[in-house]
């Protein structure tokens, strides 16, 4: 039995809420299958896998088989848990998910999923996809769920292009004609890829002065927002702004992405505007990056 934290490469942490707990002031045991489900839900993402596109490019989809919880203690109210999950078998076509909830050191709650990949349409069996047996295989070794590839809009545009239609288009109803410039011809792109070779995040690298880089057009699939997969893209184009020899890069981030970019050791200059009918604010850093 899986008990220490050591086997999980993967946690989902979250705090009991108030509704999950009963008459005993405990959580309800109904409620430990819901934080296993949404830790399943988290570690897809940690994959780099929007689920719904993932399993419509594997032609199938998952089907719980079996589901056995086995209580050790009890979750409180105002716990803060950390729910471990990891795929420990891949047969034919099942596949069984381990997992347990700790509070700090102490094992709380234990389980066993035990998942079908079938076919939608029938929800008769099929083989797991040797595509989808080596993202998770490689994940639990360890292995980077990401590529990120920077390159032309020639080699990289018809990917960036998806991504950026359905973000800033569909998502935050910018026009298309503002979407789109003649500066992506002249621009260094970067595209994040996951496992599968489906895009999930992607940005553009310009130079409007000497010495200075512009990033811009920063989007990122919705589902996997908030996995890192954005800061691999920024990162990568402020890895290719240092090796052509800038001594600065910004950046004019809407203002609910603020955070993320002041995390990454962007600093705000200047008031806000309204860039696309949109919230924005300057941000820039300087090169080189100062070494941990």
């Amino acid at each position: 039995m899986t008990t220490s934290k050591d086997d999980f490469r993967f946690f989902h942490r979250l705090r009991v809420r108030w509704a999950e707990v009963d008459m005993q002031k405990i959580v309800f045991n109904a409620h430990y299958l819901m934080y296993f489900d949404t830790a399943v839900a988290d570690y897809w993402r940690a994959l780099a896998l929007p689920y719904e596109e993932a399993m419509a490019q594997l032609q199938g989809d998952l089907y719980v088989k079996k589901a056995t919880v086995e209580f050790h203690a009890s979750a409180r109210m105002d716990d803060q848990l950390e729910i471990g999950m990891k795929c420990g078998r891949i047969g034919t076509s099942s596949m069984t998910f381990s997992g347990a909830i700790f509070r700090a050191e102490q094992m709380l709650i234990t389980c066993e999923l035990v998942y079908v990949f079938a076919d939608p349409a029938t929800q008769t069996s099929r083989p797991v996809p040797q595509a989808l047996r080596d993202i998770l295989q490689g994940f639990e070794a360890g292995q980077a769920m990401v590529q990120v590839r920077t390159g032309t809009w020639a080699e990289l545009g018809a990917d960036a292009g998806a991504l950026r239609t359905r973000v800033f288009v569909e998502e935050q109803q910018i026009p298309a004609e503002l979407e789109w410039d003649a500066a992506d011809a002249t621009a260094v792109h970067a595209v994040a890829y996951n496992g599968l070779g489906q895009p999930l995040a992607t940005g553009r690298l310009l130079q409007p002065a000497p010495g200075v880089a512009q990033i811009g057009r920063m989007a990122v699939d919705k589902v996997l927002r908030g996995s890192g997969v954005g800061q691999q893209v920024l990162l990568a184009l402020v890895a290719a702004a240092a090796a052509r020899g800038d001594r600065e890069v910004l950046l004019h981030a809407q203002r609910s992405a603020e955070g993320f970019y002041r995390r990454l050791g962007f600093a705000g200059r200047g008031e806000a505007f309204v860039e696309a009918g949109i919230p924005h604010l300057e941000m820039a850093i300087t090169l080189p990056l100062a070494r941990p």
